[in-house]
């Protein structure tokens, strides 16, 4: 699937983290997501009922984010992409970045991040279709 919605670089304050004293105040996470389906039945009919809607997208990443706490980047970036692909049948895959702009490892970086990429048959359980 070459076709894909794309929001770059979602903002959120959160307290994940492996160590305690990470999850007692919030940090900075910041959230890439694409959602790879077939774009042409939205481009054709300039419909949004044939395409995702944008502000759902974002808040459910916001839901999940800033309701829930991960001591992994990990499976924030899994929760992410469980729920975009269950919320919607014509979402077929997804990347899900997850940066810590503000990781202490040490010396100085950038981020640290993950990304993962699924397809909605690999979220289905034993025996479901896919």
């Amino acid at each position: 699937m070459s076709d894909r919605i794309v929001l770059t670089n979602l903002r959120f304050d959160a307290a994940h983290g492996h160590h305690d004293w990470e999850r007692e105040r919030p940090q900075r996470f910041e959230i890439d997501v694409e959602l790879l389906m077939d774009l042409r039945p939205a481009g054709a009919t300039d419909d949004l009922p044939m395409t995702v809607d944008y502000g759902h997208v974002y808040d459910a990443v916001a839901e999940i984010v800033t309701t829930r706490t991960f001591r992994l980047l990990e499976a924030i970036a899994e929760a992410i992409a469980g729920r975009l692909l269950d919320d919607g049948p014509s979402v077929e895959e997804v990347v899900v970045r997850v940066r810590k702009p503000d990781v202490v490892l040490g010396g100085p970086l950038d981020h640290a991040s993950v990304e993962i990429h699924r397809r909605r048959h690999e979220t289905d359980g034993p025996g479901g279709a896919g």
